[in-house]
Parts: C-alpha cells; sequence; structure tokens
C-alpha cells in the first residue's frame, strides 16, 4: 500500500508524546489525531451468551475504514471548541461530558476548518476494531470456557483498560496501557464512546451483514466499551448501550473515524 499523508492540520498545539509502535498510522500532526488503517473483512458480531440486546452472534462484513488510535483528547477538543467540560481536566486524558450532539459540533467544525471527512464509528466498525479486525485472537474469559474475544486486547482487564479496579475514580491519559493488535487505544476502558448507530435492543435479530449503520431512526444512539467506573463485565467488546443524543456524562466521550481513504495530496491549513 502506498504510503501517503492525507492532510497537514495546523493547529498550535502540544502533541502527546505516544509512542508510534509499528502500527500503520497516518497522523493529523497538530492536534495529535493519528488514525489507523483498518483492512475490511468478516467477523462475528455480538455474543450468545450475553445481554438479550447483543444476540444473535451474527457475521457482518465491512469494506476498510479508519479509525483515531486515540480517544479525543481534552487538548484537541478545547484547540477546536474553545472550552473544556471535562469533569477531570487533564489535557491528555479523554474528553468526556460531551454529548451526541456537542460530538457532531466538534466534527463539523473540524471537517470545514480542514476539508476532512470526519465521522463517527459505526457499531459495527467499533466492534470489528476493538476485536482487533482480521487479527483478532480468542481469550479464554476463566480457566474453562473460551467465549470469544472480550477484551479489546490481552487477556487481562488491567493491562488494557482503566476501570473501576484501578482508575481511582478518575480518567487517564490516553495511550498509557496496552493497545489492541491493530493499535487502538482504550478501547475497553477509560470513556464509554459515541457511535453513529440509532440504539435499538433489538437490531441484532435482523441479522445485518453488509456495511451495517443501525435502524433508520431512533431516540438514543450507541455507546460502546466500558468506562473507568465500568466493572470488568462491562469491559466487553460486545458491551452495547443506548443514551438520548443530549445526554452528558463523567463516563461518555468519542474517537474519530472516516472511510479509508486514496492518496492525497499533502496540504497546510492553519485555523485562528
Amino acid at each position: 500500500m502506498k504510503n501517503c499523508l492525507s492532510l497537514l492540520l495546523l493547529l498550535v498545539v502540544l502533541q502527546p508524546a505516544f509512542g508510534q509502535r509499528k502500527y500503520n498510522m497516518r497522523e493529523h500532526k497538530t492536534i495529535g489525531i493519528y488514525m489507523v488503517n483498518i483492512p475490511g473483512g468478516k467477523f462475528d458480531m455480538g455474543d450468545d451468551t450475553s445481554m438479550d440486546d447483543r444476540r444473535p452472534a451474527h457475521t457482518v462484513r465491512l469494506e476498510s475504514f479508519r479509525l483515531s488510535a486515540y480517544e479525543v483528547t481534552q487538548r484537541q477538543w478545547r484547540a477546536v471548541m474553545d472550552e473544556n467540560p471535562s469533569s477531570y481536566q487533564c489535557d491528555d486524558c479523554p474528553v468526556n461530558n460531551v454529548s451526541y450532539d456537542d460530538v457532531q459540533e466538534f466534527i463539523k467544525r473540524v471537517n470545514k476548518a480542514f476539508g476532512t471527512s470526519y465521522r463517527l464509528p459505526t457499531e459495527a466498525e467499533w466492534e470489528y476494531a476493538a476485536r482487533g479486525g482480521q487479527l483478532e485472537r480468542i481469550h479464554n474469559i476463566d480457566d474453562t470456557h473460551v467465549y470469544g474475544k472480550q477484551l479489546a486486547g490481552r487477556q487481562l482487564p488491567q493491562t488494557i483498560a482503566w476501570y473501576q479496579r484501578n482508575s481511582d475514580d478518575h480518567i487517564h491519559r490516553v495511550g498509557v496501557k496496552q493497545p489492541n493488535e491493530l493499535g487502538l487505544y482504550d478501547m475497553s476502558g477509560n470513556v464509554e464512546e459515541w457511535c453513529s448507530d440509532f440504539y435499538a435492543p433489538t437490531y441484532f435479530t435482523a441479522k445485518p451483514v453488509a456495511n451495517p449503520k443501525g435502524p433508520a431512526d431512533g431516540l438514543s444512539h450507541v455507546v460502546r466499551g466500558g468506562s473507568y467506573f465500568s466493572e470488568r463485565d462491562e469491559l466487553s467488546v460486545t458491551r452495547r448501550a443506548g443514551y438520548i443524543p443530549k445526554t452528558r456524562s463523567v463516563t461518555l466521550g468519542f474517537r474519530l473515524a472516516s472511510d479509508a481513504p486514496g492518496c492525497t495530496e499533502k496540504k497546510e491549513v492553519s485555523m485562528r
């Protein structure tokens, strides 16, 4: 695959010193948005052994896309929105207390300023990415049973997630815990993450197959992943919930997605 940078965004903000490891990332440097290229493929979405809204497990096929390696931080939010609503102030921690509507405004401003095409991930994209895409490994969740992939990365939650047991009741700097197989951090903890889909508890019974985007309408939107306040069971990559678009919570944040791009010319854009 030909390597190229998509857009060089010029905001005067300090970048977090995150290790880039070996993952296939492209960077929008000055607001520190690292997008991971995720090849499309098939996977089994959902979990027949868990809550009713995660059933039945069914095969889904996705096109390639991109997902940000880290949750959007307070530094990034403030650079675009000129304010920080987070309950625990920390520049390189994920922004929280942001509603679905707030997030849409953030994305609108970024895309308008820089000519980008960021969006929220669909919940199918989110789960596929959290599982590790085509690099998914199946882990035991106890000594005798294998129920499929439960955590986004290593088997032990303390190695990959900030959650109730180790968080001291607050969010933490992104990118500190171990990433999953794709190089995505904090998919199983720190903050829950908004997805683009409307939420319906029975949506999986329709067994949508090709690039599902959720119900046509609804009163709430899907939230995926656990948070710093979650018990271990809520860290599962199949965990899903629905919140109305105006919901703000100390456990709620997001990360960015985009369609898989072609190679585009590098250009410089400034924002005052």
